[in-house]
């Protein structure tokens, strides 16, 4: 077990300038060690972490080797653990993990522990930002009617939200209407070096939403992870990465006048997604760091999961300082955070020589070649400069369905649907825009663009320009600092004469949140099939994302949703072709309502305020009046209402003791799905919509709910019941049981009978017979979704055997007590002649101190075959996890003993 830290001779004190002491900390420079110089920043957080919660067990000296070591070792994928200093979470995945803490509380009292031991033993920051949709547009009651709407439907999962801020220490709920979560963590939550109990160290967080990443631009080492794992680091156990390797990227010179960092971030990710940084960390340095805006680097880190990379990281330095005093953070705290970085050597000081770091890849981009663009149809890195957007959206007419084709015949390309719009005579081409969205954290975090697009309103609404009365256009800001800037300025009036009225203060159409459009567009859309496009300052823009009837989808800058809403086209030359017409009937191009970068500057400096960002993140505690208004009991165990189909009490610590289970074998099992290559998480638990026919669906019409009120599995992932009914309900799954035929659908093999996945699961669990999943290569791949483990356990699956696995994936399996095994190299079921009809058994000792990580096991069948697979309990402290059943009852039992 755990012992001292064998690193205490490098605690050191870091002194206050005029006397006293800030705390203590873990020295890097007192190792000594000329390897630590070259190691990249983001690789040096890492190291700090490992040195800091070096115990011997869960973190180990070779460990702490390892990454010093990380020239040599991260080309060999070595493993290494990593105790991130905080958690987020967005109300979707939040709930999940809320239902799981509040069900560990009372497994603790029925073992006769203190309950209240259940607690977050780290920070954990809860932003409710993905309920809200844009139900009204263009009315100045927007904001208010939004929001009432999201509180009727969401009623019951906020009041246990907001139950769990209570009953939970170390738990921050951030209540609906306050902002999008990486906005709020950039303005507000993000510590960037914490001082707990006179121990200081690096902020560092991981999030349950794959945009985390945003934080890397203020220096903090951030990115997103799966729920099981979430939960993990909550209650204090580290999460196991592979050591990644680092690209450099180097930035030189400043952006031309008028190009935004939207511009630039479609830029970088265009290059990145080119140079291939799946898994590893992108670190940005060189001189034109000085250039680029705290908000700019936010708006680059933000999108590493659409260039690929784990984070898009920016060390601290001046930049990052002067925002610290811009949001609002205290001199006190930024004098700790400069002087600790400085002390061991985290700090980027752009007036002293640079020692050059080493990196795994080199990249290198001039700011001045970077030009106004735009990205789509259909993917966030196929960019479009603004000057080839007419040929490019006729190229795309043209093509063969795909990412850049629509296959609209020639014949067919100049069709012009006319409809009725209110009584009004309205029409619509190919590249119509009918949604035009200011929203999503990767830009309403950066006042230069939304200044730029309030000024783009301005110059539009003084030469009389309109938008036409069917766009649905609307402005989302990420934080309530935005309205206060864009009063303060005197130019949110002229976003609302265009129909930009702020609708609420969440992710909304970045996340598929855009309400209905007008039912007269729709019609004239789909009946007349229409290729009609929407423009967003989001982050992403895949087919179906944004909303169902718009198949173009275009990310771009704010200015540009506005010029584009103006425009009423994407089919459009800016350089050439005139807007619209304006006051005194003179044609009106782009560059007469495009601000230069000076102008934008300006109003950034006399609008946006240290006060603005005080007084939002004052008031975000306490709450608005719905929020308020919930009445939520005050006890610190949860009372479950047996009735609810939203949150339901799981059964994972029902029969649960004080002695661990011990390992489990499989005994004779019956094999519940055979399946191929890269099943996704999403094959085996779906977000999305509920099939009218599934077993979920008939559990909720039981429960006397109606199939409007169905609502998604996203938003029911607190209720283990539909959950489990949802495990493997995907209508795209293919199971080699069922030879050829595609569905949610397996055989009971010994009736014979073909069933839904749920009920031959349960007909086995009822007869007391064990079931395995067999599977090939990357099983387990696409989102980190903890219900992809949390599913098949509860279906009563003891073992996955697959030709590999995603990596996040294995470790949820570990994490609920699944044994994860790899087929040998070059073997799969069809190579050994498995049908998938066979019964499988295999022993493991009894003792887990018998057991070793990586060692080779046996697999026999009833009809004699039998092979050896490799178990993928790849660490001590994994085997540890599985000898109590899952990770979750590890922590319950080490906290009662």
């Amino acid at each position: 077990m755990a012992s001292g830290n064998p690193f205490n001779s490098i605690l050191k004190t870091l002194e206050k300038p005029d006397g006293g002491e800030f705390g203590k900390y873990y020295s890097l420079p007192a190792l000594n060690d000329p390897r630590i110089d070259k190691l990249p920043y983001s690789i040096k957080i890492l190291l700090e972490s490992a040195i800091r919660n070096c115990d011997e067990f869960e973190v180990k000296s070779k460990d702490v080797e390892k990454i010093i070591d990380w020239e040599n070792t991260s080309p060999k994928q070595v493993e290494i653990p990593f105790k991130p200093a905080r958690v987020l979470l967005q109300d979707f995945t939040g709930v999940p993990a809320v239902v799981d803490l509040a069900c560990m509380r009372d497994a603790m009292k029925n073992l006769g522990g203190d309950p209240n031991k259940i607690n977050p033993l780290v920070p954990v920051d809860l932003v409710i930002d993905h309920s809200v949709q844009v139900d009204v547009a263009r009315s100045e009651n927007a904001l208010q009617a939004n929001m009432e709407l999201e509180f009727q439907r969401n009623k019951e999962r906020f009041a246990f939200l907001k139950w769990g801020s209570n009953a939970f220490h170390n738990m921050l709920v951030v209540p609906p209407g306050s902002g999008i979560v990486h906005q709020v963590n950039l303005e507000y939550l993000g510590r960037v070096v914490f001082n707990t109990n006179g121990m200081l160290y690096p902020d560092s967080v991981v999030g349950t939403d794959s945009h985390t990443t945003m934080i890397d631009g203020l220096g903090v080492a951030g990115w997103g992870v799966g729920g099981i794992e979430a939960e993990a680091v909550m209650l204090g156990q580290p999460m196991s990465m592979v050591l990644p390797g680092v690209v450099g990227f180097k930035l030189l010179g400043k952006l031309r006048d008028g190009v935004t960092a939207t511009d630039l971030v479609l830029t970088v990710t265009q290059m990145l997604r080119k140079h291939g940084v799946v898994g590893k960390f992108v670190e940005f340095y060189g001189e034109g760091m000085s250039e680029l805006s705290l908000a700019d680097r936010a708006t680059i880190a933000n999108m590493s999961p659409e260039y690929g990379a784990t984070m898009g990281f920016f060390p601290v330095d001046h930049v990052t300082l002067q925002y610290l005093r811009l949001t609002g953070r205290s001199d006190e705290t930024i004098a700790m955070i400069e002087s600790y970085l400085r002390a061991n050597k985290m700090f980027v000081d752009y007036n002293e020589p640079q020692i050059e770091k080493v990196y795994s890849s080199y990249l290198e981009l001039n700011l001045e070649d970077v030009e106004p663009c735009i990205s789509g149809p259909k993917r966030p890195h196929d960019r479009v400069p603004l000057k080839e957007m007419k040929a490019d959206w006729h190229a795309c007419l043209d093509n063969k369905v795909g990412f850049k084709g629509f296959a609209i015949p020639k014949e067919s390309q100049n069709k012009v649907a006319k409809f009725s719009f209110h009584g009004t005579p309205a029409e619509l081409r190919h590249g119509d825009v009918v949604i035009a969205a200011i929203t999503s954290c990767t830009n309403t975090s950066n006042p230069s663009v939304m200044l730029a697009a309030a000024l783009v309103a301005k110059k539009a609404c003084e030469l009389g320009l309109e938008v036409m009365p069917w766009i649905k256009t609307s402005l989302a800001p990420g934080s309530g600092v935005v309205t206060k800037y864009l009063q303060k300025s005197g130019l949110q009036k002229y976003l609302n004469q265009l129909g930009f009225h702020i609708v609420g203060y969440g992710c909304t159409t970045c996340i598929g949140n855009s309400g209905d459009i007008d039912a007269s567009v729709a019609s004239a859309i789909s009946e007349n099939d229409m290729v009609a496009a929407a423009v967003l300052s989001g982050n992403r823009n895949f087919e179906g994302r944004v909303h169902p009837l718009t198949r173009a989808n275009y990310l771009g800058s704010p200015p540009l949703v506005v010029a584009y809403a103006l425009a009423g086209t994407v089919d459009i030359d800016f350089e050439t072709e005139a807007l619209g017409t304006g006051k005194d009937g003179k044609k009106i191009f782009f560059r007469d309502i495009w601000p230069s970068s000076e102008e934008v500057a300006n109003v950034v400096q006399s609008s946006v305020l240290p006060d603005m960002y005080k007084a939002t993140y004052e008031a975000i505690t306490k709450g608005n009046p719905m929020w308020n208004q919930l009445s939520v009991p005050s006890s610190t165990l949860y009372s479950w209402d047996p009735t609810s189909t939203y949150i339901h009490d799981p059964p994972y610590f029902k029969c649960m003791t004080m002695s661990p289970p011990g390992p489990h074998g499989v005994k004779d099992a019956y094999c519940l799905l055979i399946c191929g290559d890269s099943i996704t998480t999403d094959h085996i638990s779906p977000a999305g919509s509920i099939h009218k026919d599934s077993p979920a669906a008939k559990y909720l019409m039981d429960h006397g709910v109606d199939r409007r009120d169905f609502n998604s599995y996203g938003s029911r992932r607190g209720n283990d019941e539909i959950m489990t009914r949802g495990t493997f309900a995907n209508i795209r799954l293919v199971n080699k049981l069922l030879k050829g035929e595609v569905g949610p659908k397996t055989i009971h093999i010994p009736t014979g009978e073909k069933l839904s996945v749920y009920d031959v699961a349960m007909r086995y669990k009822s007869a007391g017979q064990e079931t395995i999943i067999l599977a090939g290569a990357e099983y387990g791949c696409g989102s980190s979704r903890d219900w992809a483990a949390k599913g098949p356990i509860l279906l009563g699956v003891k073992a996955v055997i697959a030709k590999s696995f995603e990596r996040i994936h294995r470790s949820n399996l570990v994490g609920m007590g699944i044994i994860p095994l790899c087929f040998k190299a070059g073997e799969d079921a069809d190579t050994l002649g498995l049908t998938g009809r066979e019964r499988y058994t295999i022993d493991l000792p009894s003792s887990v101190s018998e057991i070793k990580p990586g060692q080779d096991v046996a697999v026999v069948t009833d009809c004699g075959k039998s092979f050896t697979c490799t178990l993928r309990f790849d660490t001590e402290v994994e085997l540890a996890y599985f000898n109590h059943g899952g990770i979750l009852q590890y922590v319950i039992r080490n906290l009662i003993g």
